[in-house]
């Protein structure tokens, strides 16, 4: 008995290591669909911001929610996070007629009761599935200031060297209910898009995502802007400061494309010049991923008061126009100072982010490894395989190996900070594997077209491959998605014999990964072989042990073991 209870506390020991975090009813309520958010679809979302410079707080703000009814429940959670303050909530059923929504009945005042950073307001109204309302949330008060933006964010309240306000909101992971109410998770976009009505300050420009209401240089001082498109809450933001615009119209994939640019006065020459490289950008993307998303609401840069994020359809820049970042190569390849990371990497973003976004942010993967390989192929794109192979292995100097990429669902939890370079090799591995570019880059598309404007999960993802590929991947994606090892491939050779004896070792029950490469002049195959983990044989003249080695680290994100 004592020798069981002895085992069972090592084995309970075992368990705790391996989970580590514990997670609260908070991480929970924000993290999942509960039966107070699962009930409804948010359809659109308008926003009447009304920022304070002085006192960087937010004034007699409001954001209505369009709704549609997917089963009948009167409890609607509303995320807001402190200390700003919830002043009332209006209820009434609307109609949509010809993509609009206009009430049915007279607003009405609802009860609620605020837990934290959620309120759960009462709709004494009970709704049939296929119904619409509407929720109206007037609120007030001074959001969490960013202390370290875009990765511990918040509001921004900063001057430029004039000392004009240079205001902006960075929120990813944080969450977009950390400045306005929201249904705050990534699966439920608002399908029809957003309507943001933007406070304006005489000498400065106010903008925000998609197309503001009239064209034109000095229109955006009205303030109001729409997103037709479905976007994810955390990228709808205003920019507020100094702004000089201009714009031009790209002839892209799907016909002309409105670009826009905004850098603050000070800075508006370099940013002419740094910004010819936006063109390049989706010129490479829409060769690798298919048409840009977002043609009905344009593409815009915008010089940022932070290094930079993903917003959609208004890219946050503040890389201080320099090639690389902030620049440095990252790769130490030497390749990476050839064009400008934030614009490359974070309009990426508008692909997979954006246009393809993960339904549970621990498969946050789907966004930053297909973009951190973004690089690698516009890096190929305007300067060949051979360069975007080392620049592919260069990044993964950055891989730390420390916690599985995939995080905990339901509790609004991320993986690791491999989910960038090590998922982004994993990419790079599964390209190399399918020995068919033509047949990966038609996936790449492919994946944009058949999930367009979608949330999804993992799995998902990982299926669409691995059945537009012919391969199954499945243990390749549980490798390096759910686990920390480093698949190894454990190889001798017999110079009498001329024979090579391979293996993987250090992986998943089944792991067999294709391996194709070059060399000396032949091309060779490791195929599966009814994935098992037995060794095979090969034939193989002149050999050298340290050149075989790095022709195959060249495409594979691998361990080699001579042995």
């Amino acid at each position: 008995m004592k020798q069981l209870t002895i085992l069972l506390s090592l084995i309970l020991l075992g368990l705790t290591a391996y989970s580590q975090t514990v997670f609260t009813k908070a991480d929970t309520l924000r993290g999942s669909l509960n039966e107070n958010r699962d009930w409804f679809d948010v359809k659109h979302y308008t926003l009447h911001i009304n920022p304070n410079l002085e006192a960087h707080s937010l004034d007699n703000s409001s954001v209505s929610w369009d709704c549609q009814v997917l089963k009948p429940h009167q409890k609607i959670q509303i995320d807001l996070q402190q200390p700003l303050i919830i002043e009332s909530i209006y209820f009434s059923v609307v109609t949509k007629m010809n993509g609009y929504y206009s009430n049915k009945v007279i607003s009405k005042k609802i009860n609620f009761i605020r837990e934290g950073n959620i309120a759960i307001a009462n709709i004494d109204t009970l709704l049939k599935k296929g119904d619409y309302f509407s929720i109206s949330i007037g609120y007030h008060g001074k959001p969490r200031e960013a202390v370290r933006p875009p990765w511990d964010g918040g509001w921004i309240w900063k001057k430029d060297s004039n000392g004009k306000p240079w205001v902006s909101v960075a929120c990813q992971g944080l969450g977009a209910s950390v400045w306005y109410p929201c249904k705050d998770i990534q699966s439920d976009e608002p399908d029809d898009g957003v309507r943001i009505f933007l406070k304006t300050f005489e000498g400065l420009e106010s903008i925000s995502n998609g197309r503001s209401v009239l064209e034109g240089e000095g229109a955006n001082r009205m303030g109001e802007w729409i997103v037709n498109s479905p976007i994810n809450n955390y990228n709808v933001v205003p920019y507020i400061g100094d702004y000089i615009h201009w714009s031009e119209k790209y002839k892209g994939l799907k016909g002309d494309l409105y670009i826009n640019y905004w850098a603050l006065r000070e800075d508006s020459a370099k940013a002419r010049k740094q910004f010819t490289q936006v063109p390049q950008m989706i010129k490479a993307f829409e060769y690798w991923f298919g048409p840009y998303p977002f043609y009905e609401d344009g593409f815009q840069m915008v010089q940022s008061p932070h290094l930079g994020m993903e917003h959609q359809s208004a890219i946050a820049y503040g890389n201080k126009f320099a090639n690389g970042y902030l620049g440095r190569d990252l790769s130490g390849s030497g390749w990476g100072l050839k064009w400008d990371f934030i614009i490359v990497h974070e309009s990426g973003h508008e692909w997979f982010a954006n246009n393809i976004t993960s339904k549970d942010i621990a498969d946050m993967w789907v966004h930053e490894g297909f973009t951190n390989y973004s690089e690698t192929l516009f890096t190929e794109f305007y300067y060949g395989k051979e360069a975007a192979n080392e620049y592919s292995v260069g990044s993964r100097r950055t891989i730390r190996n420390d916690k599985p990429i995939i995080g905990h669902y339901g509790v609004n939890e991320e993986g690791s900070g491999d989910m960038y370079a090590k998922a982004g090799s994993m990419i790079h591995n599964i390209r190399h594997a399918m020995n068919n570019d033509s047949l990966f880059r038609s996936i790449l598309i492919g994946l944009n077209k058949d999930f367009y404007h979608q949330t999804v999960t993992t799995q998902q993802i990982e299926t669409y491959i691995s059945n537009k590929s012919g391969i199954d991947f499945s243990k390749v994606f549980d490798q390096y998605l759910r686990t920390i090892q480093i698949p190894t491939l454990a190889f001798s050779y017999d110079e009498k014999e001329k024979i090579l004896t391979y293996q993987w070792k250090n992986c998943v029950t089944g792991f067999d990964m294709p391996l194709h490469f070059n060399y000396q002049g032949k091309h060779f195959e490791f195929l599966p072989l009814d994935y098992q983990p037995q060794k095979r044989l090969i034939k193989l003249e002149l050999f050298d042990i340290k050149a075989f080695a790095e022709e195959i680290k060249k495409q594979y994100y691998v361990g080699i073991i001579v042995e």
